[in-house]
């Protein structure tokens, strides 16, 4: 059984994580900074979930000093915090920083957030591995840091994947364009997907979290993401050589805002000319976003959103995915709730 010490000011955070994580690990919990460099002379963990605005000595300041002392330097971190992830620096990824979890946090997300974590760390112990896991992992934090620079999509890379896996799976039963699907490897497929909003770094912090209505410059902005995604992609493959885990997220990033008929962006492609991951993407990111708060709205409910998606089916979207879609809507329901415990 793994030792994942948890150091936390907050006793709220402190219980739900340890509620979250202790059927599966040994889960130590300490309030302060100093408290876990006593137990660390006794115990050596497997990580540490730290949180950043802990009030004597921060986060960072603790994550400088920690890994200063070569007999705890290898031990990965989390960073826990209540904070926007604005830059890389904050993250302190060159003093060993494997991820951050935004809080507040579901026990779905924490716990995929650890085994994402955890894959680094071995894959690091254990560098007979291909090296592309790694990266692979390394660019989901990435991906983790652009979702968090909107403060009302946090959990969204979280949940899309997993409403994909099941969109895709139930297609593939269905026989819905099973001459691709049965080519795809649909656990990579899914994950992949976490990749599809890359392109979001490009847009200001203003336009991003803005509380009202866009203006229509400020539209035109965001319209650039897609292809923005691909740019930053490109040289994700360019410099990594892994190709089948990119090129698969490249087609979400690249076409999850084209529309069946013709009308979305970036290129106003039609029908079938979509590629399908694009069209897949399409329906789960507008479901998503739906029943998601965002700045200019409260979340509309499960029901008003499937009707919408039904409504623009042959419009916006795949009319055969749709169809699939509502028969498996209710599982899809079930996982949002199961992410937002």
């Amino acid at each position: 059984m793994k030792n994942i010490f948890v150091v936390d000011d907050n006793d709220i955070s402190l219980l739900l994580v340890k509620e979250a994580l202790e059927n599966n690990q040994r889960v130590l919990t300490m309030s302060s900074s100093e408290k876990m460099f006593t137990l660390l002379e006794k115990i050596t963990p497997e990580l540490i979930l730290l949180d950043v605005e802990l009030s004597e000595m921060n986060g960072s300041e603790t994550l400088h000093e920690l890994k200063s002392n070569p007999i705890y330097a290898n031990s990965p971190v989390i960073f826990l915090t209540n904070q926007r992830v604005g830059n890389i620096e904050f993250l302190n990824f060159e003093f060993g920083v494997v991820d951050f979890i935004s809080k507040p946090f579901s026990t779905p997300a924490l716990l995929n957030r650890i085994k994402t974590s955890s894959d680094i760390d071995w894959l690091i112990r254990n560098p007979s591995e291909k090296i592309k896991r790694l990266q692979n992992s390394i660019m989901i934090v990435y991906a983790n840091m652009v979702e968090a620079r909107d403060k009302d999509t946090l959990g969204h890379n979280d949940r899309t994947e997993a409403y994909i896996k099941i969109l895709i799976e139930a297609m593939k039963e269905r026989g819905v364009y099973t001459d691709e699907i049965n080519e795809w490897d649909i656990e990579k497929v899914a994950f992949s997907s976490r990749l599809h909003d890359m392109g979001k770094i490009s847009i200001l912090d203003t336009i991003l979290n803005k509380p009202g209505k866009l203006s229509d410059k400020e539209y035109e902005n965001v319209k650039f993401h897609p292809t923005e995604g691909v740019k930053i992609i490109d040289k994700m493959i360019k410099k990594t050589g892994e190709e089948e885990f990119l090129s698969n997220a490249r087609l979400y990033a690249e076409y999850h805002h084209e529309r069946w008929d013709g009308t979305g962006y970036p290129y106003g492609l039609k029908g079938t000319d979509i590629p399908l991951l694009g069209r897949i993407m399409a329906i789960i990111d507008t479901y998503d976003a739906l029943v998601s708060k965002r700045p200019y709205r409260e979340a509309l409910s499960d029901e008003e959103a499937v009707h919408i998606i039904s409504k623009d089916s042959g419009k916006q979207f795949d009319p055969k995915i749709v169809e699939v879609f509502l028969e498996v809507k209710d599982k899809i329901k079930e996982e949002r709730e199961f992410y937002t415990l």
